[in-house]
């Protein structure tokens, strides 16, 4: 089966469809996926659920989605960077389900571990556990946190092989290995594509196994969400 895709609007043919859930990698600006979401604007889907740490700022990354009003619900952990997010939610235009950092990131590894739920002490007696059950265990109360998957992952990675093994690099690797396994279906972009036999076995991050589709990104910006400097003293 060949995986491999000239550019990431073929990645995405034949997976898209209206109201659909899709996972997107990345930690702030880094990491993400920045040519899929290009695609993905171009499509012109429409009332998708995307679930992803944040929602990038207000002209990159998830933030271009939300300027064209394809985004019906974010859930994520932190989205203090993106104006238009604040203005659409404030407004009704836009649901949210608000993660504490870990849970979110619980819930998608086990979503793709198949583990329906978890309890976690994180929430208890806060609105993060209006609404969902809570137990207790020996001396402490825990909320119950479902398990996240999603119709379509799109994830960044470092170097893929042709077969869709991937390594991640550093900060990068942040959700992405999580979501990969997540997803019904997982496209995968890269700054290098090798040949198989190429990466270290040791070395990969995401198996083959999880990746349906990858393409090597032709260009990445890679910015910086606040960059803050200081003077030299």
């Amino acid at each position: 089966m060949n995986k491999v895709c000239d550019d990431a609007r073929n990645a995405l043919d034949g997976l898209l469809f209206d109201g659909m859930t899709i996972m997107a990698g990345g930690f702030g600006l880094c990491g993400i996926p920045e040519n899929l979401i290009l695609a993905l604007r171009d499509s012109g889907v429409q009332g998708i659920t995307v679930i992803s740490n944040n929602c990038g700022v207000d002209d990159f990354g998830l933030g271009l989605l939300l300027q064209t009003r394809q985004i019906k619900k974010m859930v994520s952990s932190y989205v203090g960077e993106n104006a238009e997010f604040e203005r659409q939610y404030l407004s009704g235009e836009l649901e949210l389900e608000f993660n504490p950092q870990g849970t979110l990131a619980e819930r998608v590894r086990a979503g793709g571990a198949g583990i329906p739920a978890f309890y976690t002490k994180t929430g208890y007696g806060t609105i993060v556990a209006d609404g969902k059950e809570t137990r207790q265990f020996g001396s402490e109360w825990y909320v119950m946190e479902t398990g996240l998957v999603a119709d379509l992952s799109i994830v960044k990675a470092w170097k893929g092989d042709r077969s869709g093994n991937l390594v991640y690099r550093k900060t990068a690797r942040n959700f992405n290995p999580m979501m990969a396994t997540a997803g019904k279906v997982c496209v995968a972009e890269v700054e290098e594509l090798v040949e198989v036999g190429a990466l270290d076995p040791d070395d990969i991050h995401t198996p083959s196994i999880y990746v349906d589709r990858i393409l090597r990104g032709p260009r990445y910006e890679k910015r910086i969400e606040r960059l803050t400097t200081r003077t030299r003293e």
